[in-house]
This record gives structure tokens, sequence and C-alpha cells, in this order.
């Protein structure tokens, strides 16, 4: 048997009056989605427990099976281990993104104008990232370059406890003062984030992007901390070999921590000019070179709904379908054996907060050798009015490989 989950970050929405009161899902042309969902099992399931937060690091924890109640020990350090960062017991990780903020003079006036800033390439990033190590680094802090405008913070004998450490989608276009952590902890962090922003208003990176009408990457952005993970093995746990195909440090984190092969996709970005064919591909090697399990997560629709693109997101949607759930289908239809396919978000990013909500999302397992009553497509509305409802995250992975 194999098993095929893909992951369509943020993709479940609530209706958007921009989309004539439907969502992204709902308007989507899915005809393949829609086709296994007429026999699959089909319903909703909570991927955030009561009193965590909804990012992706708890939701695609509980997708993969990991109670994060349990586990979870802060996104960046997941983040850290991606990126080849090996993290002391003594150590505390943070993101590090890379942002546009506005030109007020004084750093709290100041607006979040962009949290990735422009969707900077890896290349001009590394280069922010060199500088921001160069000027504040030391023996306490340590600045990792990772991909696009996520980076990581390593702090000597740092704390977790910093208060509010707000992510920086979450305050999108908003004056970022009463989001900064005024917890004296915190403060090291708040002043090298105001330190970053003189040293690199004119940065050369900066100055070409000015020059080309590009946001510019302005400052850094501290948040995600956490100390460092521990995860049960995958295979030992489950009894599968699995892979994890991802853009994202994150997920990638994730899967190593697990002791899961973490193939790296060439122009992966997490937007939607990512390499669906290379994920794609990346997920059929995986099944070949002996994997029964592949997780392949797409960012895209999460990035689309933070921005508040929604024909984007839409798209997104359609562009996962035909260019990489395709593909691997019909390499599993070819293949001779029987394989169970998982197709959900870890949690909503609904277009008209930009930011992602800890509410259930639908879920959909497709099984080559069953006929299920289904649904006649995959929708929020639809996966609610089966009335299946699984109220611990971590069980959808039990039930894909029919543990419960």
């Amino acid at each position: 048997m194999k098993y095929l989950v893909l992951l369509c970050d943020g993709m479940a929405d609530t209706p958007f009056e921009a989309l004539g009161g439907k969502t992204p899902m709902e308007l989507a042309n899915k005809p393949l989605i829609d086709k296994l969902a007429r026999t699959s099992v089909v319903g909703m399931c909570r991927t955030v427990g009561n009193g965590l937060k909804p990012g992706s690091d708890v939701a695609n924890l509980s997708v993969m099976g990991y109670d994060p109640y349990i586990c979870y020990t802060g996104r960046s350090p997941l983040e850290a281990a991606s990126i080849g960062v090996e993290l002391k017991d003594t150590d505390v990780a943070l993101r590090c993104n890379i942002v546009t903020l506005s030109n007020e003079e004084n750093y709290n006036d100041k607006t979040m104008v962009d949290y990735c800033a422009g969707d900077i390439s890896t290349k001009e990033a590394h280069q922010i990232i060199k500088t921001v190590q160069e000027k504040l680094g030391n023996e306490i802090y340590k600045f990792y370059g990772g991909v696009s405008y996520r980076h990581c913070l390593v702090w000597d004998k740092g704390t977790t406890e910093l208060g509010n450490m707000t992510p920086p989608h979450d305050i999108s276009g908003r004056v970022i003062g009463e989001y900064l952590s005024d917890n004296d902890n915190a403060k090291p962090l708040i002043e090298l984030m105001k330190k970053s922003y003189d040293i690199l208003k004119d940065h050369p990176v900066n100055i070409e992007r000015r020059k080309k009408g590009l946001n510019e990457a302005n400052s850094i952005w501290l948040w995600g901390e956490g100390k460092k993970p521990q995860l049960e093995d995958f295979y030992k746990k489950n009894g599968v070999k699995g892979s994890v195909v991802s853009a994202v440090d994150l997920l990638k984190g994730i899967g190593i921590c697990a002791n899961m092969e973490t193939p790296n996709v060439e122009n992966a970005t997490g937007y939607l000019d990512t390499n669906f064919e290379g994920k794609a591909k990346a997920g059929i090697d995986s099944f070949k070179n002996g994997c029964d399990f592949v997780y392949i997560h797409v960012e895209a629709p999460d990035e689309c709904g933070h921005r508040g693109e929604a024909e984007n997101k839409v798209k997104a949607i359609e562009l996962i379908e035909q260019r990489t759930l395709k593909p691997v289908l019909a390499y599993l239809e070819n293949s001779g054996e029987d394989y169970r396919i998982l197709i959900m978000p870890d949690h909503p990013t609904p277009l008209d907060i930009k930011t992602h909500s800890s509410a259930p999302v639908p879920f959909m397992i497709y099984d080559s050798s069953k006929q299920e009553k289904g649904v006649e497509t995959f929708t929020e509305q639809t996966a609610q009015s089966t009335g299946i409802f699984i109220e611990h995250g971590p069980s959808v992975l039990d039930k894909l490989l029919q543990k419960i």
C-alpha cells in the first residue's frame, strides 16, 4: 500500500465577497479532486487544538500524526533543522523574517508594508542576512540564511519567555508599535530589529530594489521562538518509510527531525511560481526509491491568503491539481499497487483576515481499493455536511493508515 498526502497549505477559507460569496475551494476548477471525492471519506478535522496558535507548525505536525501538545517546542527550531543548524539544549531559535517597513523616523511608528519583502529572492536575501550577521551577530546571536524571506536566529542561552512575538503576516498594513513585545526578556531582540533597519535601509540590495520599484528588505522581524525539538522516528511510529516534499524549511525540518527523507526541489519557492512539476517528480521518485508514504506540501494557497489575492488563491488550487496531483496520481494508478490519498489544508487562511484561523478544515481520504460514499465536490461546506468530524488532529493520519 502506498500513501500520498497532498497538503494544500491554507487552502480552506470562508465565503468572500470579491468571489461572489464563495470560497476559493468552491470556485476552483478541480475535476480530478472532485472525482476522487465522490468515492472518498470526506469530513472535517481539527488540526489546531484549543489553546494552540494556528500556525503551519502546529497544524502540519497534527496532520503528520504528531501531537503538538506533547512534542511542539516552537516553530523556528524545526526550520533550523532544515537549514542544517545543530541546536544545543540551551539554544533558542527564532524565525527571522526579512520584511518591508514604512519609513517613519521612529521604529514603533512604522507600518508592516510587506511581511515577505516583495517575495525577495533567496540570493538577495542571503546578501541581506550576511550583512546582518556581520553587523549584529556575535557569540550570543547568530543569523543563518534560509529560503526567500524566511531565515533563522540562534540565541545562545536564550529564553522562550518573551511575551508576544507577533508573526509579521498577522499585522500586514498595521503600525507595528503595539505588536512589539514589551517583555523585558524580549528587549534585546527588539533592539536587534531596530538596529537592522538602520543597517539595511541603504544596503546595496535595497538600492537596486528601489531602482526597480520593488519592496525593500529593510528590517528583520523576530518571532516563532523555541528550543530543540524531539520527534519520534516516523518509521518506528507508523511502520512506513516517509518522505516530505516542500519548499518550506519548516516542513523540511519536521521531516528531518522525524528521520524522513526531504528531497530538494529546484526552484521551489512556496508561491505561485513554484516548481509544481518538480514537487510531483520528487514525490514519484520517493515512491520509486522505496518510500511508502509521501507528504507533498504546497505553500501557494497560504501565501495568496496572506496577501489577500483572491483570484490567485483559486488559481493556486487549480495548479496544484493539474501540475502536482495529476502526475503523481497517474504514477500511482500505473504502479500496480493499492494506494490511499489524503487531501486537505493544514489550517484556513481566510482572505478577509489575511492570516491563519484555528477553525477545523475539510479532509478527504481516497482508497483505490474501496468505493466510499463521498460528495460531489470537495469544499468546506460539503465536508461539513457529511457529519464526519475528527476532533483530535493527529488521528487523521491514523485514519489514512487505517489504524483506527
